[in-house]
């Protein structure tokens, strides 16, 4: 089992920058691809962004790239999502989710999700 927390979500005005944090705890001992999710209401859930398990590979939706950074600290079993020049259509909730076997099949391959966190960007 491995249990994923995020934390970071909150109000920001469009243009500002947040970063989200999810601590991974259970089976950490072994690392995994990891990757951040969002659902806006009313729509459905979306990828954002994914990292390896070294954290040398980092893929982003397009709607991100450039705006959106990935990473991680394996040593604190952490995954991070630093986001700037947000915009009111970042508005959504945020999760994070591993994927044991790598993110072959996309959302598809998610073993474990988070609970999420809110982010709202004002206009």
């Amino acid at each position: 089992q491995v249990q994923l927390v995020e934390s970071g979500g909150g109000l920001v005005q469009a243009g500002g920058s947040l970063r989200l944090s999810c601590a991974a705890s259970g089976r950490t001992y072994i690392t995994y691809p990891m990757g951040w999710f969002r659902q806006a209401p009313g729509l459905e859930r979306e990828f954002v962004a994914r990292i390896s398990s070294s954290g040398d590979s980092t893929y982003y939706a397009d709607s991100v790239k450039g705006r959106f950074t990935i990473s991680r600290d394996n040593a604190k079993n952490t995954v991070y999502l630093q986001m700037n020049s947000l915009k009111p259509e970042d508005t959504a909730v945020y999760y994070c989710a591993t994927a044991l076997k790598g993110w072959g099949r996309g959302e598809a391959a998610a073993d474990y999700w988070g609970r999420g966190t809110q982010v709202t960007v004002s206009s």
